[in-house]
């Protein structure tokens, strides 16, 4: 078995025996042997593997928390005050015509009545309401010489301009407001008035109605009338005074003279006065149901006042109104005279002491009528009424 002598290559690029000996064993070691470079690429392809093997569990991990997360309803975020009252309200104010009402007096309230804004309608009965909140809301329109309109409720959202429909207001109509009292109650307030009435500021004058359509009187209020006047002070002066007439005139001898003489005059004429007040004036008007009152006519010619004045001696007026036969003056005026055959003295008793007071009880009315209708209003004190009626 001979042995190879390697080979060397010259300087001509020849080879030389000895060196190509040599150099196939190292030709073989490079073919097996890796090079350096070559573990550089896999050491980094390495660390490629594990950092990508690393990452994918955490990505793993966020994929799993992102559908939870996404399902959760979003917040929306809180508006600015800038974002809020950009909502407006804007209308027009006309009348049944169609025309423009200017200056109507609009109020834009919430839907609990509170008022919120107030405008007045221009000159094209326009009207606006600018930067409100969001929310339900009315309009209130008021203007003069129409009826007051209220709108339905309506809602406004943000950033909605409302264009409300035209407003059509209606002529307001007129109104009488009439208060409905108790026909007692009237002719109480009646009563205290002309209590108050006085000729000269001293007589009581106060069956004097100076009231067209006074209200008629209960049979407790003639009784209350008629007692107030017959015990007035005054009242008393004017027995005492006819007393003493009587007592200087020796009417009535049978009283005698002197004191005992002139207290049996004044009871006399304090029964005769009592007697015929309440039975003019109160027990027979409340049997007859008439008005006990003279009614002050105040207008018209002389002549129908006078017949007026002495006609009422004879006619009243009944509690309904009606003009009827004045039975509770002259059957009072009777029943009183008959009374006094009582107390005075036997000698002057009988028909003609009942006819004599009668006719002087008449008398005395027609002229206290008389009186009463062309002197009393202007002497009298705290008159209310002028006797006329009213006009509307």
């Amino acid at each position: 078995m001979c042995t190879s002598t390697p080979l060397r290559t010259g300087p001509a690029g020849l080879a030389e025996p000895g060196n190509m000996a040599s150099s196939l064993p190292r030709k073989r070691f490079l073919r097996i042997a890796p090079r350096p470079h070559l573990y550089a690429v896999l050491a980094c392809a390495s660390l490629l593997l594990f950092l990508a093997s690393a990452s994918l569990p955490a990505q793993q991990r966020t994929a799993e928390l992102g559908p939870s997360r996404s399902s959760l309803p979003e917040t929306p975020l809180p508006k600015t005050p800038a974002e809020e009252g950009l909502a407006s309200v804007a209308g027009t104010v006309l009348d049944l015509s169609g025309a423009t009402v200017s200056g109507a007096d609009v109020n834009l309230m919430h839907s609990d009545g509170t008022q919120s804004h107030t405008i007045l309608s221009n000159a094209n009965g326009q009207f606006g309401f600018l930067k409100i909140l969001p929310g339900s809301y009315l309009v209130a329109v008021n203007a003069k010489g129409f009826a007051p309109f209220t709108s339905v409720e309506f809602l406004v959202t943000d950033q909605q301009v409302y264009e409300l429909p035209d407003i059509s207001l209606s002529v307001a109509t007129a109104s009488i407001e009439v208060m409905v009292r108790p026909t007692d109650l009237i002719a109480a307030g009646q009563i205290r008035a002309a209590e108050k009435q006085r000729l000269m500021g001293v007589i009581p004058n106060f069956y004097t109605s100076y009231i067209y359509d006074a209200a008629p009187l209960t049979s407790k209020q003639k009784f209350s009338l008629a007692a107030r006047g017959t015990f007035d002070p005054v009242s008393m002066i004017g027995v005492a005074f006819a007393a003493g007439l009587e007592q200087a005139n020796n009417s009535y001898p049978g009283y005698g003279q002197g004191a005992a003489g002139y207290s049996k005059r004044f009871a006399a004429k304090f029964a005769d006065g009592r007697s015929s007040d309440f039975l003019t004036h109160a027990v027979f008007p409340s049997l007859f149901h008439q008005d006990p009152r003279y009614y002050y006519q105040g207008s018209g010619s002389f002549k129908s006042r006078f017949i007026h004045a002495v006609g009422s001696a004879f006619v009243t007026r009944s509690d309904s109104g009606r003009t009827v036969p004045n039975y509770s003056f002259v059957l009072g005026d009777m029943c009183s005279a008959a009374l006094s055959n009582l107390y005075y003295p036997p000698a002057n008793r009988g028909v003609s002491l009942v006819f004599n007071r009668a006719a002087v009880g008449l008398a005395g009315r027609v002229g206290g009528n008389l009186i009463r209708e062309f002197l009393s209003k202007r002497l009298t004190t705290n008159v209310t009424g002028d006797g006329r009626p009213p006009t509307f």
